[in-house]
């Protein structure tokens, strides 16, 4: 029996008093003696969260103390196995939380140590486990987890998207260990994705003060309001809500650099303005610069907010362009290495051949032998043309992510450059216009690199198919909502249903978009007049949800029908993109027993691609293999 568990982890008493006395040991040298004693004291009680705990301080330990030092690929293997250890024990005590858990300790130290894509490929992994067995709080965690690594990046454009995912998993759950999480944080993260001072930002902090459980939740509360309240020239709210903040010890827990961000809006609002604008970018938050920014243009010191924004712009073309290049460089090795060890397998099954064949040639005349010479230097040449050509192939695609990322980019800092001029240098019109294009620009650079990932996850085995009910028209809605900002100036895009009442079949409806929102979004590049038209039809092939995609563009030569769906083709070098989106289509397609292709025989203005989906899934031996 258990003795009394009077403590916030609801295990032994005494196991307690040593799980306190090994955080406090965290990074120190009495850390393993004092961690050693907690697992010896749990087992003895048979208090398996306890025992749980014992690798969840193991893990800790390890990721503390790399922390800010840099790490090798030993250690890269150290914290690989720990993670194992502590999943493993986390499942079969029953303690799923920690599983999770074991990810998002993985996750932080691979992101502090640069390497974005691993990163990225333990977040997938961890959603993916949390979606095949249908655990809530697993999804939920992935989200949360997403949402902070784009905060962390000031990336609240992509964050949004995983905030309103993660706040649609808290009210649609029944899992309580997920209704016991407070949203308060989500919701000031979303106040933080709005223009300083939008309505949407007092809506959602109205929100986040209604779903605060806990102490840390009331003080994000009120650092909130303070901002808020300064930027309204309410300065006796903004002193109260201060004056609460400074107060707080924790407050350092809610922003790091609150009490300097305080400090320079007291400047502001006492019109003292401000003598240094110094920021030290990478330990201050960009929100926080921004929103200093504002403030000295809301107290008249528009010249000091011009300023503010140049040199925050010039930081942030640095960082992406710091970004992008260190992963493309973890990308290019990522590559090479793949390459490397397919030429390695390539030779040595050549090899295997070569023996046999040797065994069987030496008992035969000498026109056996010379025959056989013949043989292998010509299946020697073929294998060093294989390795030329995949090499060139990996070089080509190199440059042509340079040149893809590159472009984007380019358009992002040129309009930045144009945004930070002095108010009246360009009416308000064009700066919306200037800002439309940033965001495009920006979503057209996460496109490309998700087309990067989700063709590696193709090539790793590690892209599943999850099958449950979807409904056609929503899904067809849904592709056309997220691709309608793509559309050339002129273009109209429609979506006709050949039945209008709803129809709901068990496929994987995330894939089905997926591969909507690609054809969709390639009719969107080649058409720059005319209309983009989506159909849907449950007559057309029976048995298959039949969609169509026609588009009155320039059109695509039929003997071009098969290349397109190959990898890294493009038959026009100057149209956007990695040539990777038809491919991952045709992929999935597979995967899921449907079929997608180009529409040989349309006769009008542009080309047709169609979408046939089984409405019921497959589950042949072939699709399971691929999966």
């Amino acid at each position: 029996m258990l003795r009394a568990q009077n403590n916030a982890y609801s295990i032994d008493d005494q196991c307690y008093n040593l799980f306190r006395e090994t955080e406090a040991q965290l990074g120190q040298p009495g850390f393993q003696e004092a961690n050693n004693a907690l697992l010896a004291e749990a087992r003895k009680k048979g208090d398996t969260k306890a025992e749980t705990l014992y690798y969840v301080e193991q893990m800790k330990n390890f990721t503390q103390s790399k922390r800010l030092k840099p790490v090798t690929e030993e250690d890269d293997d150290r914290l690989n196995l720990l993670m194992e250890e502590l999943k493993q024990n986390a499942l079969k005590n029953g303690y799923s939380q920690y599983y999770y858990y074991a990810y998002e300790m993985a996750q932080t130290y691979f992101y502090n140590h640069d390497k974005f894509y691993r990163t990225m490929e333990l977040a997938q992994e961890m959603q993916t486990y949390a979606r095949e067995n249908g655990d809530e709080y697993g999804m939920w965690m992935g989200t949360r987890y997403l949402v902070s690594l784009y905060v962390a990046q000031n990336d609240y454009l992509s964050a949004k998207k995983y905030i309103l995912e993660a706040l649609n998993i808290f009210h649609n759950s029944t899992d309580p260990t997920v209704k016991r999480q407070s949203v308060c944080r989500l919701y000031c993260d979303l106040a933080d994705t709005y223009p300083i001072g939008h309505d949407s930002v007092r809506i959602n902090l109205k929100k986040a003060e209604q779903a605060a459980k806990q102490h840390l939740d009331t003080l994000r509360c009120h650092y909130q309001r303070a901002k808020l309240a300064a930027f309204d020239k309410d300065i006796k709210s903004y002193e109260q809500h201060r004056d609460y903040c400074r107060q707080d010890r924790l407050l350092f827990q809610i922003s790091s650099t609150a009490q300097q961000l305080f400090s320079r809006i007291d400047s502001l609002v006492y019109g003292y303005g401000l003598k240094d604008i110094n920021f030290d970018y990478y330990t201050t938050r960009l929100r926080e610069v921004k929103y200093t920014a504002n403030i000295a243009e809301v107290y008249g010191f528009k010249d000091l907010a011009f300023e503010i924004e140049k040199s925050l712009n010039a930081f942030n073309e640095q960082k992406i362009s710091q970004t992008n290049q260190s992963r493309l460089v973890e990308m290019s090795a990522r590559m090479g290495n793949n390459m490397l060890q397919a030429q390695v397998t390539a030779q040595s099954i050549q090899m295997r051949r070569t023996s046999i064949l040797l065994m069987i040639l030496l008992t035969i005349i000498l026109l056996g032998t010379l025959v056989f010479l013949l043989f292998y230097i010509r299946s020697l040449r073929r294998t060093n043309e294989k390795v030329r050509l995949a090499d060139a192939a990996k070089t080509r695609f190199v440059q042509n992510m340079s040149h893809e990322v590159r472009t984007p980019l380019n358009a992002i800092v040129g309009f930045s450059q144009l945004l930070s001029l002095p108010d009246g240098s360009f009416p308000e019109a064009e700066k919306e216009e200037f800002a439309a294009h940033i965001v495009n620009n920006s979503k057209m650079l996460t496109m490309l690199l998700d087309d990067i990932l989700n063709a590696s996850a193709m090539d790793k085995g590690t892209y599943k198919i999850t099958y449950e009910p979807g409904e056609l028209h929503r899904m067809a809605q849904a592709a056309i909502s997220s691709t309608e900002h793509r559309l050339q100036p002129g273009v109209h895009m429609f979506y006709v249903p050949e039945q209008e009442e709803p129809f709901t079949f068990v496929t994987d409806p995330g894939r089905v978009q997926q591969i909507l929102i690609n054809l969709l979004s390639n009719a969107c590049k080649h058409t720059s007049a005319g209309e983009i038209r989506l159909t849907s039809s449950l007559k057309a092939n029976p048995g298959y949800v039949t969609f169509a995609v026609t588009d009155t563009g320039m059109g695509i030569p039929p003997e071009q029908a098969e290349k397109i769906f190959e990898r890294f083709a493009k038959l026009n070098d100057f149209v956007q993109g990695t040539g990777l989106g038809l491919s991952i289509c045709r992929d999935i397609a597979d995967r899921m027993g449907a079929k997608v292709y180009l529409d040989t025989a349309y006769s009008g203005k542009g080309a047709r691609f169609i979408f046939q989906v089984p409405v019921e899934p497959t589950t042949t031996l072939e699709n399971i293999k691929n999966q």
